[in-house]
């Protein structure tokens, strides 16, 4: 019998775009932004609402406490009031979830945060701490062999490895700049061959040509992609023809 496997689909959502009532239906959890970057009460309470209908996982999408450039570019700020500051994004979507009777299944830090957390251990630190704080336990979206993924597994985080679906790669695993012209894959045959050699090869070819393993359980799609809806679609009827169930 030929091999099957399994895949998560997120996407970031609660950022300004409005098309969560769109997008829902073809995820299968979701990144809430929750007052860093992007997000208020009644945006989280929506997404929330939303998730919730479409049976949709919940996660909070926590950023540097900076709306001026969206969380990406790293703020200038200390470790403790980055912590405080993780906390209380984490808590309020949290609570508005509970509200509705939802779990938060996990933690997606959002842009500069996340890419700084995957290579610096001070930054990786402060968001670990902020996983052990929850009630419950949350798991983490982190990138394959990243610092922050290999401290959290050691402190018994369960950790969930996040590919891009509509990114493109460097050698070491780090995602092209957006600045860079080849940064975003927007194609959905070209995304559709991407996602399908991270999934069934764990390996990612870059944009130097050069394959390099890769581990992913999740596949990010992000929601502010111009044709995210249309790439979404296509995964979602694509890839359980290639034996691979979306859950």
């Amino acid at each position: 019998m030929a091999e099957t496997f399994q895949i998560d689909i997120n996407a970031d959502v609660g950022e300004g775009i409005d098309n969560e009532s769109e997008i829902m239906p073809y995820l299968s959890s979701c990144n809430i932004a929750c007052e860093g970057h992007a997000g208020d009460d009644y945006t989280m309470r929506e997404a929330v609402r939303l998730a919730k209908k479409h049976n949709v996982k919940i996660g909070a999408h926590p950023s540097f406490p900076d709306k001026v450039n969206f969380g990406r570019v790293v703020f200038d700020i200390s470790d403790v009031d980055l912590y405080v500051s993780i906390l209380s994004q984490t808590l309020v979507l949290k609570y508005i979830a509970e509200e509705q009777g939802v779990v938060l299944n996990h933690i997606k830090p959002h842009g500069a945060l996340y890419n700084l957390a995957a290579k610096n251990e001070k930054t990786a630190k402060v968001i670990v701490n902020v996983i052990k704080r929850m009630e419950q336990p949350v798991k983490l979206y982190a990138p394959y062999n990243s610092i922050i993924s290999e401290i959290a597994k050691n402190e018994n985080i369960e950790v969930i490895y996040e590919g891009f679906a509509d990114r493109n790669y460097n050698e070491d695993l780090s995602l092209v700049s957006r600045k860079n012209d080849n940064a975003l894959l927007s194609n959905k045959d070209a995304i559709l061959q991407h996602v399908l050699r991270m999934i069934k090869y764990q390996k990612i070819k870059t944009i130097s040509g050069v394959e390099v393993s890769i581990k992913a359980s999740t596949l990010c799609v992000h929601g502010d992609t111009k044709n995210a809806i249309e790439i979404l679609k296509y995964l979602n009827l694509e890839l359980p023809k290639n034996r691979i169930k979306i859950q």
